[in-house]
């Protein structure tokens, strides 16, 4: 697959108001040795760059992130193209970190910081088909990909992955929820996360639609995979000694493709469509 990359004609988002979210792509055009930052204003006019965030003709957002690219910063070692929610919705004058207007805060947090959050608690809903996953690399890593989150300010209450291995047909779902201190805590919701499973019976196919739900309220961390003709899977955590509800602590929900692979070829990539992104305080 080439992954050369041009800018496309401007043209309106219908399925996502993406006013309110800022994008991620893996190509840094500045020069400053980071990945791109695409703010609210540019995606609500339209931006593209393909083929890592593109609409097609349904006005569904497409998004890609090779192996290789660069990065949002020199935490991480994976690249990605995705959505970082921006409650100010363009408005420069906000502050982008901290517990301001443009961030949002568990209702178990302190009253000072629920009156300064731009949202209390929050619900995330997707529909998607991660269309490709990795099939290169060091064999912890392959297939995976990180297709929402909700981000704190170093670390991150859930982060909802996807993963196929290539002699599967069908792919897993399972999420990572990380306290302030202490390991992080994850939970399976449909097969594994080991690179020796079972193909799960009940797994997800590439290009098959599903949707995730994503729902915080107080302590209270609800994650619900929907798929049309089967019951929901749900899996809810108590938050309560994860330290979140200090203050200071503020939250910005992240949709797209994270990719988790960093040892495979260069060009080998992770890549999902997003018929839906909503979000609500």
């Amino acid at each position: 697959m080439s992954l050369t990359f041009g800018l496309m004609a401007s043209s309106s988002f219908a399925a996502t108001d993406l006013q309110q979210w800022t994008l991620s792509v893996p190509v840094d055009t500045t020069g400053e040795g980071r990945s791109d930052n695409i703010s609210e204003n540019q995606l609500a006019d339209g931006y593209q760059l393909s083929p890592y965030f593109e609409q097609n003709a349904e006005a569904n957002l497409i998004f890609l992130a090779p192996i290789a690219g660069p990065k949002t910063s020199e935490n991480t070692k994976y690249t990605r193209s995705e959505l970082r929610e921006m409650l100010r919705r363009g408005d420069t004058k906000i502050r982008t970190k901290g517990v301001t207007a443009n961030n949002w805060v568990f209702s178990t947090a302190p009253k000072a910081d629920q009156q300064a959050a731009g949202g209390i608690d929050g619900v995330l809903e997707a529909d998607l088909a991660v269309n490709h996953v990795t099939t290169t690399g060091e064999k912890n890593q392959i297939g995976r990909v990180i297709i929402g989150q909700i981000h704190a300010n170093d670390d991150e209450p859930i982060r909802l992955y996807y993963r196929k291995l290539p002699h599967h047909n069908k792919g897993s779902i399972y999420f990572a929820h990380e306290p302030l201190s202490g390991d992080e805590q994850w939970y399976e919701m449909i097969g594994g996360k080991s690179s020796s499973i079972a193909e799960p019976e009940d797994g997800i196919e590439l290009n098959e639609r599903f949707s995730y739900r994503i729902e915080v309220v107080g302590n209270q961390l609800s994650t619900t995979i929907i798929r049309e003709g089967k019951p929901d899977i749900n899996k809810t955590i108590d938050m309560s000694k994860s330290g979140y509800d200090l203050g200071g602590q503020y939250m910005y929900f992240k949709a797209g493709v994270y990719n988790q692979n960093s040892t495979g070829l260069a060009e080998d990539y992770v890549k999902a469509t997003f018929y839906r992104i909503d979000v609500s305080h």
